[in-house]
């Protein structure tokens, strides 16, 4: 295989890193990532400045720029002759579940990759301050060589969260659907000493709304996670609705 390595952390990440080292042996892996943090970057193309290219050693490039901009980079330019078979991005420290999705530079790096019609898939492990990569990791590996055999749905890519557990306490795999996070106050008000506001936007995390079969159930089980997104986002169960209303202007 050739496979293309990505992430939101930046192409110092401990997780990318764990990430390289197990997918090693399926065959030849690239690495394109950000030089710095890019979390929550979302699908963001930088187009307004030129990108910077730093090669690290014989197949790891840093780009100064989103998770986005490396993989087109990558497969446009820096590997436009060597066409990779799948798309990795991660392992993300933190978990992509649920709505955090549509924020999320990991997953947004796999989208970019599936438009461009290259197997995709999205891998984080859901823990806040200690991660453990000895599951992410393996697991990984693991369903690469089982999807060597077999194509993911065109426009599909696979959003994988792993608890941040040791392997031997992970309790299962479980195919799920995307949750539903619940928010609380996202933003923060703050004054400086010129006496200026400033704000952060954050707030803390109030969970999720407890459904049988999503990511964040899955998780709350100690299993693994595997979520296919289509990159489709219309809403055909609308058109009814909306056909009923007649527009009909000129």
């Amino acid at each position: 295989m050739r496979l293309l390595l990505s992430n939101d952390d930046g192409i110092s990440s401990d997780g990318l890193g764990a990430l390289e080292e197990a997918l090693a042996p399926l065959g030849t892996v690239y690495v394109v990532a950000p030089d710095r943090e890019q979390s929550a970057a979302s699908h963001a193309l930088t187009l307004h400045r030129p990108l910077r290219v730093q090669q690290l050693s014989e197949r790891r490039w840093a780009i100064d720029g989103t998770p986005t901009d490396c993989v087109n980079l990558a497969v446009n330019g820096i590997l436009r002759n060597e066409r990779p078979d799948f798309v990795v991005s991660g392992i993300n420290r933190g978990s992509n579940l649920g709505d955090d999705i549509t924020y999320s530079g990991t997953v947004s790096a796999a989208m970019e990759g599936t438009l461009l019609g290259i197997p995709s898939i999205a891998v984080s492990v859901a823990g806040r301050e200690r991660f453990d990569f000895s599951a992410a990791a393996p697991f990984t590996a693991e369903l690469l060589r089982a999807l060597s055999g077999h194509q993911l749905h065109r426009h599909t890519l696979l959003n994988i969260n792993a608890p941040a557990l040791p392997r031997e306490l992970i309790k299962g795999v479980m195919l799920t659907r995307q949750g539903k996070r619940r928010f609380g106050d996202a933003i923060v008000e703050k004054v400086d000493p010129r006496g200026k506001k400033y704000y952060w936007i954050g707030g803390d995390d109030l969970g999720f709304v407890e459904d049988e079969g999503t990511d964040f159930a899955a998780i709350a089980r100690d299993m693994i996670s595997i979520t296919p997104l289509h990159l489709d986002l219309t809403d055909y169960t609308s058109f009814e609705d909306l056909a009923a209303l007649k527009l009909d202007w000129r």
